[in-house]
């Protein structure tokens, strides 16, 4: 299938996405609708690491923004354990026309997913009959081949008398039905629990997340006041914690420490130094203290330029055999 997403116009008149939605919460959605790893059916896999390296946030940013669109906006699912990710509106937008490629293509995707209960919470979106149909076809076999012998059994029940029916047969059928039902409303209750504990977790993990930066904070400002780069310098502290927030670094902390310390060094305290050295390896695409030492260790692994050992005399070429007569005249 052609790789490019449909974002309608309308995306900005939807009322989620004008009333409820930051410019951060808008740019993630856009990003889940539009990213390489997406599939024609609208669950695909996707780490959190992924997700920060290509939108240049931090992997603790990336886990609120999940919280909020799972929890709050509630417009996508995620299974940490399969890594995939489904977007609940991706039928209304993206499966609007069927044909022999296009059903062969979500066929073919959704015979891949793991996490199959996945595949239902897209489907309620889709609109089409022909393609909610194959997604049916991946839901729940067993359950739709006993709804299917139920409606088959009470077509045929319709043209006997009310004396001739087994009743036996009916209760069963009746005893079976109660039973998935429990079954579902004890899924659908287990499933809500999980969700109120997740809803209740989430100030705790922004707390932790918080604490983390306040952590972070305090580390760069005492290496810089206890390494000589200016203990008054406040303007040249606040540019350089603008790093932890700004770049694409998925180790922000540990990377800005280590630029510190190579320019502690090179006996270089300044910030304009600092600053080089993050945007260097920024441009490299060293995104963490791994790469960048990885790369220090190939630089310094790579042959030395053999200089030129061969010496050139002074003066002017006298020719072999010459002799010299001191007693002659110039």
């Amino acid at each position: 299938m052609a790789k490019y997403r449909m974002v309608r116009t309308d995306f900005w008149k939807n009322p989620i996405v004008l009333e409820e939605m930051t410019p951060e919460d808008k740019y993630f959605y856009l990003y889940l609708l539009t990213n390489p790893h997406t599939t024609q059916i609208g669950i695909y896999q996707i780490t959190k690491k992924q997700m920060a390296f290509d939108l240049g946030y931090s992997i603790e940013s990336i886990q609120s923004l999940m919280e909020r669109f799972i929890g709050h906006h509630k417009l996508i699912r995620y299974n940490p354990e399969t890594r995939e990710l489904a977007i609940k509106n991706w039928g209304k937008e993206n499966l609007c026309k069927g044909g022999k490629p296009v059903m062969d293509c979500i066929s073919s995707e959704l015979k891949v997913v793991e996490d199959t209960s996945l595949i239902p919470y897209v489907l309620e979106s889709i609109q089409k009959q022909e393609i909610r149909s194959l997604y049916e076809s991946f839901c729940e076999p067993k359950k739709m081949s006993s709804d299917k012998e139920m409606k088959d059994r009470n077509e045929h029940d319709t043209y006997l008398d009310t004396d001739d029916v087994d009743d036996s047969s009916v209760s069963r059928y009746t005893i079976r039905g109660q039973k998935e039902k429990e079954k579902e409303k004890e899924k659908e209750k287990q499933q809500q629990k999980a969700f109120n504990q997740n809803i209740e977790n989430i100030p705790k993990i922004e707390n932790q997340i918080q604490n983390q930066k306040t952590k972070d904070l305090k580390e760069i400002v005492e290496f810089w006041d206890n390494n000589g780069f200016g203990f008054s310098n406040v303007n040249g502290k606040q540019q350089l914690l603008s790093w932890l927030e700004d770049s694409s670094f998925l180790q922000p902390k540990a990377v800005i420490l280590k630029a510190m310390t190579i320019a502690c060094a090179n006996n270089k305290r300044k910030l304009n130094y600092v600053v080089g050295i993050l945007k260097n390896w920024e441009n490299e695409s060293l995104l963490t203290v791994e790469e960048i030492d990885a790369d220090h260790e190939n630089q310094n692994s790579l042959p030395k330029h053999k200089q030129s050992t061969e010496s050139f005399p002074a003066g002017r070429y006298i020719p072999s055999g010459f002799e010299l007569d001191l007693t002659a005249g110039e």
